[in-house]
């Protein structure tokens, strides 16, 4: 379904850029790159924070409707990572909503409420949420404060828009470390079954969070998704970010390119599928079942001017009845100065396999001719008459069913550039597909920084490259069809990440979703938190130190692969 126009309006509205400053020092972005292999996983991470992390309750008052206790703490990642987390941010705040009187003495969940973008303080998440759930489910709950908002705000930032890429990987990092600590503290002091929760960011942050509690534990992440890369690249936030700052400050300073670059992971992009399609060269070819009936090039204009790889399909009137596949063959042409070996790999007739340093050859040799091809024509005086754009044209002709097909090199130019394509149809009723490059973001030196951007928030926020949650059939994500925050086409799925983690969608967009459905939220953590009572609880006096993993517990934590035995 189409994206939410409100979600694009309301967007708009908001005045705010992200990321002014740009992308952080280069050397906090490599401490937190290697920090992060650290955190996720779940055996190591779970060794940083002691069960017994002091914590300190600063206040204590009894309402008619509930008691309220606030507290602090020290966030570990300052311990771990000193210098990287601001001083006003370095103590974690956070509220704490019990109900008068427990149900069942031996049974009282907790669920930790994580912020979204914007949240600052207590009372929204405990008002719209915490309060409800209280009266509702009888459920108590943790409102943490989020490092760069509320309390742990940086004087000079402007309301939510953090100054640096790198501090929300700073953020990241103290949530998940502190949702230790909370998660402790309330074993401690008897409380369980334990749960996270969050909307928007507070959900990916509460998923994150997640994977590193080696026991039972609900999940119910609320409009968000598997990496938060398709949120700052695609989605209307992308609108919100000062792209000529992080360009400018991406290609002034080396170390992002030649050192930071190579330290992320690109897990989900059309980039990541160029690699596979090279890789299998010869079963991509197969499976286009190319209905073309010329040469193209990979860039317009006469082949011998600037082609890099032309692919050609041969065809006799034999092998037309036949219908049998076509035969692919690849011109000898190195315009693009490729290296022998690489080319000899391209043109062979085995399957392909590149290693990533010729994969990074031919993307850069590529982009470089694109260059080349733009200075040349607005030297001729051509650029004005295009508009300073290159275009590939491919067109693909309807035969019997209706597919869209694309030569070889068009469908390489579309992954290797990250080109995104638009559709139209032509006079005569064949579909013209274009990938412009143009003096925009489009252009190939800014589509680098763009995925830089993408790789380094895949690198550090998918939920790939983290640990499983101990048992996933606690989870129940709740995601709107029509997100235009956050993107979910061309990203793994939480179901193939999580296996047994149930997924269910709303017909809305991200803000209709977050005004209309807060009653269903709540209704999702109830029944999750009902979940993990009638799994994890027992009939019986052993209850306390079963579920929370003090006394004989059904599944003791050392029974979990990822953590070592003693």
């Amino acid at each position: 379904m189409p994206p939410s126009r409100l979600d694009g309006l309301y967007r708009s509205l908001l005045l705010t850029k992200f990321f002014c400053k740009g992308w952080g020092k280069p050397e906090n972005l490599e401490r937190l790159f290697a920090f992060r292999k650290i955190i996720s996983n779940r055996a190591a991470c779970s060794q940083l924070v002691p069960r017994d992390y002091p914590v300190e309750i600063t206040k204590e008052e009894i309402h008619s409707d509930c008691k309220i206790l606030e507290g602090k703490f020290i966030s570990p990642l300052e311990i771990y990572m000193p210098g990287l987390v601001p001083d006003v941010a370095q103590n974690a705040h956070f509220q704490i909503l019990l109900p008068l009187k427990w149900n069942d003495e031996r049974y009282k969940p907790i669920c930790i409420h994580l912020a979204g973008t914007g949240d600052h303080y207590f009372w929204k998440r405990r008002n719209l949420i915490a309060k409800p759930l209280l009266k509702e489910a009888n459920l108590g709950a943790i409102i943490l404060e989020n490092p760069f908002y509320g309390l742990r705000k940086p004087k000079e930032q402007r309301a939510s828009s953090l100054q640096n890429v790198s501090d929300i990987f700073v953020m990241g990092g103290c949530l998940v470390l502190e949702t230790l600590v909370l998660l402790n503290w309330c074993e401690r002091n008897g409380y369980g079954p334990l749960g996270i929760t969050g909307l928007s960011m507070g959900g990916h942050m509460a998923s994150l969070a997640a994977t590193n509690w080696p026991k039972p534990l609900v999940l119910v992440p609320c409009l968000s998704w598997s990496t938060a890369s398709s949120v700052f690249t695609e989605g209307v936030m992308s609108n919100s970010i000062n792209w000529d700052v992080l360009e400018t400050q991406y290609f002034a300073d080396g170390n992002f390119r030649e050192r930071l670059s190579k330290m992320v992971t690109v897990v989900d992009d059309a980039f990541v599928a160029g690699k596979h399609f090279i890789q299998n060269f010869n079963q991509s070819v197969e499976e286009l079942r190319l209905d073309i009936n010329e040469t193209k090039d990979l860039v317009c204009g006469e082949p011998a001017s600037d082609v890099n790889l032309t692919v050609i399909r041969e065809t006799t009137p034999e092998r037309e009845q036949k219908q049998s596949t076509n035969l692919i063959h690849i011109n000898r042409t190195n315009a693009l100065n490729l290296s022998e070996q690489l080319l000899n790999k391209l043109l062979s007739n085995v399957r392909c396999e590149l290693t990533q340093e010729e994969i990074d050859e031919l993307n850069t040799k590529i982009h470089l001719a694109l260059k080349r091809h733009n200075e040349e024509l607005q030297a001729e005086g051509s650029g004005a008459s295009t508009g300073n754009k290159l275009i590939l044209e491919v067109k693909a002709e309807e035969k019997g069913p209706k597919t869209s097909s694309k030569s070889v090199g068009s469908k390489i130019m579309e992954y290797i550039s990250w080109g995104s394509s638009s559709s139209n149809a032509t006079p005569d009723g064949t579909e013209e597909k274009r990938i412009p490059i143009d003096t925009t973001k489009q252009r190939w030196w800014e589509r680098e920084a763009l995925q830089f951007m993408r790789g380094m928030m895949d690198e550090c926020t998918h939920l790939k490259n983290f640990s499983v949650p101990y048992d996933t059939s606690l989870i129940i994500a709740i995601c709107a069809k029509d997100d235009a925050y956050i993107p979910r086409d061309g990203c793994m799925s939480l179901e193939d990440i999580w296996p047994g983690a149930e997924i269910r969608y709303l017909d809305a967009g991200h803000v209709s979703a977050y005004v209309l459905h807060q009653k269903l939220f709540r209704s999702c953590i109830v029944e999750a938190f009902e979940r993990a009572k009638k799994k994890w609880v027992p009939e019986g006096d052993q209850l306390r130190g079963q579920i929370n993993g003090v006394g004989t517990g059904p599944r003791p934590v050392e029974n979990d692969p990822e953590v070592p035995a003693k």
